[in-house]
């Protein structure tokens, strides 16, 4: 079962949606969670699937 923090109303969801994708210059980007409530009032953001690499 995956858990992840909501990134608005700070509370654990078991039910996580990923909403932003920060990308790092050293080592993997960080995604971003949101409860279902929420992740529907965030909309999506770009993950590292919606990403064209150039190289």
């Amino acid at each position: 079962m995956r858990v992840a923090l909501c990134i608005r109303c700070r509370t654990l969801t078991t039910a996580p949606v990923a909403v932003r994708w920060i990308e790092s210059d050293s080592g993997p980007g960080t995604i971003l969670y949101a409860c279902p409530e929420h992740a529907a009032q965030l909309g999506a953001g770009p993950t590292p699937d919606d990403v064209i690499r150039t190289r």
